[in-house]
């Protein structure tokens, strides 16, 4: 699992084996989503403020998380990505 950053006790993640379409993961205490790159959607369950940061974040990023997406297709070292302040 693969950290690519953490703000607000948030976990951001991406594993190397993964399926269409590019996402990302995060965890917050037991909390976990899956998170689409592209369009912000969400599956699993998360406290509102949480997503709220969470697609802050992602909005902010969008062309690193795709470049992450990319070096984990190719099963590369992922770059860290600026958290959240």
């Amino acid at each position: 699992m693969p950290i690519i950053s953490r703000f607000f006790g948030i976990i951001i993640y991406m594993y190397w084996k993964e399926h269409a379409p590019p996402h990302f993961h995060a965890k917050y205490q037991d909390d976990e989503v899956a998170v689409n790159i592209e369009t912000g959607e969400t599956t699993g369950t998360m406290s509102k403020r949480a997503l709220e940061l969470i697609e802050e974040w992602r909005a902010t990023h969008k062309t690193e998380l795709l470049e992450d997406w990319a070096l984990a297709e190719e099963k590369r070292a992922l770059k860290r990505i600026e958290p959240l302040e």
